[in-house]
């Protein structure tokens, strides 16, 4: 519950972020808060940074995939696209991460519940994204891109169980101190000069961003797989559109229409559909 309340609003603090602040900077601060919040639970802790070559290897790989990246591309993606519909386009996660679960980790195999599944929530992502591309213009690549972080979270995801185990806190701010490097060279050739039009909200929505959907949920996200499982961690996801797309539209007043909440119930019901067989068989 605590990863589906931090991801699920962290849309609708984006799109408060990118009102007076550039995505390039928002990602940044984001990383770099939560790297400096990790870091000194680490050494509050007792704990040290590994010194291995292999260890900062897996802090690259993951630093990038599961937070450099899509977290840019969700950020420019909400120039153009409403927070709830972010939110809902990255339902598709979940149902990536159980077909890459299939080929890449050991006991999580494809079913025909599953299957059914992926394909209903393909055609629900496809319904939802096909106003946006009617429309045209900025849209279409603020929504492709947003696509395509949910597609970069799910190889995330595989990776973070595939990849050498830490203590989480330990790898939680392994991951970001290096997502804060690979962001810094690109943040201050290409963003554009800070100014005093920032407002007070948005100040307030990227430090929060740092804080929450990014320090504490990378945090939780480290001790869940190492627990559960990449496929269970997916399957947990599915609240987060829900909290996303409610959040903007009653909280931020965003427009939406009923075919948004028809595609999101089809998305939803791929889900559920791919946990069928563990349920039945959990009763069985």
């Amino acid at each position: 519950m605590t990863l589906v309340l931090l991801w699920g609003t962290s849309f609708m603090f984006i799109a408060i972020s990118v009102e007076t602040v550039d995505p390039l900077t928002i990602v940044f601060a984001r990383v770099f808060i939560g790297a400096i919040f990790l870091v000194a639970i680490v050494y509050a802790k007792g704990l040290r940074l590994p010194y291995t070559r292999q260890a900062w290897y897996a802090f690259f790989v993951m630093g990038f995939m599961g937070n450099a990246l899509p977290f840019f591309l969700i950020t420019w993606g909400q120039l153009s696209v409403n927070s709830g519909i972010a939110g809902m386009i990255m339902a598709i996660m979940p149902l990536m991460t159980m077909l890459l679960a299939h080929y890449f980790i050991q006991g999580e195999t494809l079913n025909r519940y599953k299957i059914i599944g992926f394909l209903l929530g393909l055609g629900g992502i496809i319904l939802l994204l096909g106003p946006i591309f009617e429309g045209g213009g900025q849209a279409v690549f603020g929504g492709i891109a947003i696509f395509i972080a949910a597609a970069s979270y799910a190889v995330n995801t595989i990776l973070v169980r595939r990849l050498p185990k830490f203590n989480p806190i330990v790898g939680a701010a392994g991951v970001l101190i290096v997502a804060s490097l690979i962001m810094l060279p690109i943040w201050l050739l290409k963003a554009p000069p800070i100014t005093d039009q920032i407002s007070s909200s948005s100040m307030i929505s990227v430090l929060w961003l740092g804080i929450g959907p990014t320090a504490i949920a990378t945090l939780v996200l480290f001790a869940v797989i190492e627990r559960a499982g990449p496929t269970f961690l997916s399957t947990i996801n599915y609240m987060i559109p829900v909290v996303a797309f409610f959040s903007g539209a009653f909280i931020l007043s965003e427009p939406f229409e009923l075919s948004s909440l028809f595609a999101l119930a089809i998305i939803l019901s791929g889900i559920a559909f791919t946990r069928f067989r563990a349920s039945h068989n959990s009763r069985a």
